[in-house]
């Protein structure tokens, strides 16, 4: 059988970490009271009247993440100016539409766990999962006419509408598995790097209204997030356990960056086979684990580290065009710590 052909995988030149690496804790540093004052703020804002409401806006907030997010709103603030009562609101409407996010997606997934706890609609089915992200939704669009802040409504609104078309345009194109590199890129910059981008811009345009600084305080933010998700396509092929079943993704049909390039590598008969197996045979473990094997041995997973550290390389040089000061550091460490997590 004949090859398809496909450029090399680049010569690979990783700088080699340094035994100590920030944690979040120590990245909190430069806003930790303002982070702590968020939690306040943003814990009062999902309260609601209806009693089932409550209790499950409870059960949300008592599970949050990193709070990676919110983070990225105070410091790219604080990265253009002092933080102010703009800023807390932005935080908590990046905050409440995340989350809004997140348990429409799982209901779109089937999915029964978040984090490690059961995710909303395990826990009260379907309906109310889709009822309760309608509501958070709701609850961070009046949030920001409340306070007045219709830039910040605009630059969310529009996040949203991104987000919802990548996921469309990825569900659209699992049906075929006829993912180009480009189509992919365009798929993660609007579902994952579309909201880090905006988190980082909505902090930034409490601070400042230079529009061409806000602009390039998005694009860092869009660099970061669409590092972070190859980070996370990364996560199915590799051996380590870090709480994301391994080969999840091709058990969802979703295609990843590592799989894209393995399937312009190999030669027509594996590529036939792996999009097989990808379609009708993703339970089969000893059959997803080829495909693992086959990404891992053809250069998949090198070539998706390259194009990570590319874009980490690219939002650290947007970052130092601005003037040194404690934020940045920050968002240097967050930068380092988005490719080097290991969950």
């Amino acid at each position: 059988m004949s090859k398809v052909r496909s450029p090399p995988v680049p010569t690979l030149t990783f700088i080699t970490l340094a035994p100590w690496m920030a944690t979040l804790d120590e990245i909190k540093k430069p806003i930790e009271k303002e982070l702590d004052e968020f939690e306040v703020r943003f814990r009062e804002s999902m309260r609601s009247k209806a009693p089932l409401l409550d209790r499950i806006t409870h059960y949300i907030v008592t599970r949050k993440g990193k709070q990676m997010r919110p983070m990225f709103v105070f410091l790219s603030a604080k990265l253009c100016g002092e933080i102010n009562e703009a800023t807390y609101v932005a935080a908590s409407l990046v905050e409440i539409l995340h989350t809004a996010t997140l348990v429409h997606d799982d209901v779109v997934d089937d999915s029964y766990k978040r984090r490690g706890f059961f995710s909303i609609n395990a826990l009260w089915k379907n309906k109310i999962a889709v009822l309760v992200g309608d509501f958070l939704l709701a609850k961070g669009l009046a949030l920001s006419i409340e306070n007045n802040q219709y830039k910040l409504l605009g630059l969310l609104s529009n996040t949203i509408k991104e987000m919802s078309e990548g996921e469309l345009l990825q569900l659209e194109k699992a049906r075929k598995l006829d993912i180009k590199e480009d189509i992919y890129f365009e798929i993660i910059r609007q579902k994952t790097a579309s909201l880090i981008a905006s988190a980082c811009a909505s902090g930034a345009a409490t601070t400042t209204t230079d529009e061409a600084i806000i602009a390039r305080v998005k694009q860092m933010g869009e660099k970061i997030g669409i590092a972070f998700q190859i980070k996370d396509d990364l996560f199915d092929y590799e051996e380590a356990e870090i709480g994301k079943p391994r080969g999840i993704d091709i058990k969802e049909r979703k295609m990843t960056l590592p799989l894209i390039y393995t399937l312009g590598k190999v030669c027509s008969s594996d590529r036939r086979k792996i999009i097989n197996i990808v379609k009708n045979e993703n339970t089969n473990m000893e059959k997803v684990r080829w495909v693992i094997d086959m990404v891992r041995t053809n250069g998949g997973m090198d070539y998706a580290k390259v194009k990570m550290n590319e874009y980490k390389t690219e939002a650290e040089n947007i970052l130092n065009s601005f003037p040194e000061n404690d934020a940045r550091s920050s968002i240097y460490e967050m930068i380092q710590f988005t490719i080097n997590r290991s969950i």
